[in-house]
């Protein structure tokens, strides 16, 4: 259709559907709220019962309606926390007030659409699949036609909404796909357009990349062995690490997904792509298994004991994703054996003798920062006007006396096998050319271990020490401190 024509058409929708006789009906589903209930309550089920996926297969060959209908019966959602696309309900809000009739129409089952309608005081009346009939594309359409003889307005993002377009009289777009909204405008005037906004950024920020430079660890042994100048060696920890970010990466879709719930009620949690609905359910269970396959084929491409400590740390982040985390102490000390694997990882890569030292000092030091995470997230907590169990986790605000402790002595004994490392093994070591210079890393890191807990006992870290380290000046230049007393006591001075 010409752009001069659906002009004429914008303005006749104007003239008819201003007058507020005309009422406004709103889809659900990826319209008025940012997420697919049906994905939700399926998604819920299966968490709570990891055989009901025999339920709802019987559920399902009765007709999606039923299924839609024992989900709803079965699964009690927060509706409070559904992430809301703010831009359609501030549009019908003010399409409200001029008096016009606001209708909520949706495939979603009645027990769920009628919770989710009482937050809208707009909404004059909804109408669902009622566990017989799904209220979805045609017969929608015959619904609302059947309802609204005068006719209605209709707001939806879909393929399937154009059966209903094809029966209003005018439409409103809300992030629909290019396609769909033109296949729209040849149906119907536009009477209001939400842009669909870009998603690359919210899949980076899922993705995680910033927690890559964690996966630096690989390198660490490549280093500390002695293979520097070595480009085959570096070859196979950099493809390494490149497996090992886009498993985690996947990982972390994993661990988003299953806490999406408990997300949606933490203080910066929620604003994460998937709890705030950017990035779909659907979209994210079908990303995981491609990034999980193309993370293996990676690594067998290095050698097959790579393989198989990406498996290992697949393993216990599934493990940890799914219960792990809610235990306490175990939790910190997972997560520490998770940052071990890394360096795990770099010695298989590049087949360098394991250091003990290493692997203990590791497991040292980032216990003491997953505590200092779970400090963070008790202060959050406490300074919200919160107490009692903190969401998600299997801390209580009453425990941080113990988690500081915890962290603050585990990260002077990650400093102590330090020195024990220097006095015992490195400073007899031929690879180092003047081994005095070593003495800068553990005073760097006792500083930096400092800062870390000074800060999370005032309240000043975010959730993440290394991502705050990331970007904290002061950090880097201990950092650089540490890496400075390990280059001059390599090239000697």
């Amino acid at each position: 259709m010409p752009k001069s024509a659906i002009a004429v058409k914008q303005i006749d929708a104007d003239r008819q559907v201003q007058s507020g006789l005309v009422p406004l009906v709103l889809d659900l589903d990826n319209t008025l709220i940012r997420t697919d209930l049906l994905h939700e309550t399926v998604f819920a089920y299966l968490k709570q019962n990891a055989l009901g996926l025999f339920s709802l297969v019987a559920w399902l060959l009765k007709g999606k309606a039923h299924l839609k209908q024992q989900l709803a019966r079965h699964v009690t959602l927060e509706v409070d926390d559904i992430p809301l696309n703010d831009e359609i309900v501030a549009y019908a809000e003010a399409e409200k007030a001029k008096g016009r009739e606001i209708v909520l129409a949706t495939a979603a089952d009645s027990l769920l659409a009628i919770r989710i309608a009482r937050r809208f005081p707009f909404i004059d009346r909804t109408i669902a699949s009622d566990g017989v009939t799904n209220l979805k594309g045609a017969t929608k359409a015959e619904k609302l036609a059947e309802m609204f003889p005068d006719g209605f307005v209709y707001a939806g993002d879909s393929k399937t909404d154009l059966a209903v377009w094809k029966h209003a009289k005018g439409a409103v777009l809300v992030e629909t796909a290019g396609s769909v909204g033109r296949a729209a405008a040849r149906l119907t005037p536009i009477e209001h357009t939400i842009k669909r906004p870009a998603r690359l950024k919210d899949w980076v920020k899922e993705a995680r990349l910033h927690q890559w430079a964690k996966n630096a660890l690989v390198f660490v042994p490549l280093m500390l062995g002695g293979h520097m100048l070595d480009l085959a060696a570096w070859t196979s920890a950099g493809i390494a690490f490149l497996a090992l970010g886009i498993l985690a990466s996947s990982t972390y879709l994993l661990n988003d997904l299953w806490d999406i719930a408990d997300d949606r009620r933490h203080w910066s949690k929620r604003n994460r792509p998937l709890a705030a609905g950017r990035i779909s359910i659907a979209h994210a269970v079908a990303a995981m298994p491609v990034a999980m396959i193309a993370a293996f084929a990676l690594g067998a491409l290095v050698n097959p004991l790579v393989v198989v400590t990406l498996g290992a740390y697949l393993a216990l982040t599934v493990a940890y994703s799914m219960g792990i985390k809610r235990k306490p102490i175990l939790d910190a000390f997972t997560l520490a054996v998770l940052f071990t694997i890394r360096l795990v990882l770099g010695i298989v890569a590049v087949g360098v003798m394991a250091s003990p030292w290493l692997l203990v000092f590791s497991m040292f030091l980032f216990a003491s920062l997953s505590f200092a995470k779970r400090n963070t997230e008790v202060q959050r907590m406490t300074d919200n006007g919160g107490s009692g169990r903190i969401s998600g986790r299997g801390y209580f605000t009453t425990d941080a006396p113990f988690i500081m402790a915890m962290g603050v002595s585990s990260g002077i004994g990650s400093v102590l096998i330090l020195v024990l490392y220097l006095t015992q093994d490195a400073l007899a070591a031929d690879f180092y050319s003047d081994s005095v210079w070593l003495w800068l890393m553990p005073a760097a890191l006792f500083l930096w271990i400092g800062r870390i807990w000074m800060l999370s006992f005032r309240g000043e870290l975010n959730d993440d020490p290394v991502a705050f380290a990331m970007k904290d000046p002061k950090s880097l230049m201990l950092a650089a401190g540490l890496a400075l007393g390990f280059f001059l006591a390599w090239i000697g001075i």
